[in-house]
């Protein structure tokens, strides 16, 4: 059947690798299970990689062991239920600590919301846990770089994981770091419809893919660190642009919540 050219379609590829290990080389990895799975990349397709995998390849794997949690380790550890040893590397990593529910502390690390640090215990031997990537854009970019000059195409990269949303049960995705492509689109100026502008909408096409992805990716025992996007309506460049963000008096969640905390402050000091 001959398909609409006015009709759209992604294609994802779940790509299967051996169990990943500090200091393996994650594109010769990737090479070899994108020629087991009989794939060659082409112009324009995005790989999405987990956090883990690529912290893990990139000796950002800690035994607990070594860790000693000091003072504020312990009580907030006590405090949120988390093994203090974990807390002790949750402080370590994050930018700022807000608060936390059982099991979770809340933080922001590397410019993004990220219970516990973004520290992944899941896919992690016994009594070990992996660590964020240090520097996720400088990650996806040499990974980029590597595969474009393996395979002679463009191709974009993505280095993501899960996040909850507020209110909502279940993760979806959100991109660390980002090569090849634009990240967030500026939709403002298209017209929606009905012809109406659009004045505050933007694209988070990178966050988009890595949900997608998640699909693929599931969060046990699934081993597919990788998939392949093809088809994905997104900018390519020849660069790694900065993902994104904004202030916390400029988000939605965070800037309401910190005005009511200031409204409910003045008014016990009155």
């Amino acid at each position: 059947m001959k398909m609409s050219p006015e009709i759209t379609s992604v294609q994802m590829f779940g790509i299967k690798t051996p169990i990943i290990k500090s200091e393996d080389d994650i594109v010769q990895i990737l090479e070899a299970s994108l020629q087991e799975a009989c794939l060659v990349p082409v112009d324009g397709d995005i790989f999405v990689l987990a956090e883990s995998a690529i912290g893990t390849a990139e000796n950002r794997i800690v035994n607990l062991a070594s860790i000693t949690p000091g003072k504020k380790a312990l009580f907030l550890g006590e405090k949120y239920g988390i093994d203090p040893r974990e807390m002790e590397l949750v402080l370590q990593e994050c930018d700022e600590l807000f608060g936390g529910v059982p099991g979770a502390a809340l933080t922001i690390t590397k410019g993004i919301l990220s219970p516990n640090a973004g520290i992944d215990a899941s896919n992690a031997p016994d009594g070990h846990v992996v660590l964020l990537p240090r520097d996720p854009r400088k990650s996806s970019e040499n990974i980029r770089k590597r595969l474009e000059k393996r395979y002679s195409c463009r191709l974009g990269v993505i280095i993501g994981d899960s996040r909850t949303q507020p209110l909502r049960l279940g993760c979806t995705g959100i991109a660390l770091g980002v090569s090849g492509f634009i990240p967030v689109e500026d939709a403002r100026g298209s017209f929606d419809i009905y012809g109406k502008p659009l004045r505050l909408t933007y694209k988070a096409a990178a966050d988009n893919l890595v949900s997608a992805a998640e699909i693929l990716m599931g969060e046990a025992g699934e081993r597919v660190p990788c998939v392949l996007i093809r088809g994905a309506p997104v900018k390519m460049v020849d660069e790694s642009p900065e993902m994104p963000t904004i202030s916390m008096e400029g988000c939605m969640y965070f800037g309401n919540i910190i005005k009511c905390r200031k409204e409910d402050s003045e008014k016990g000091d009155q």
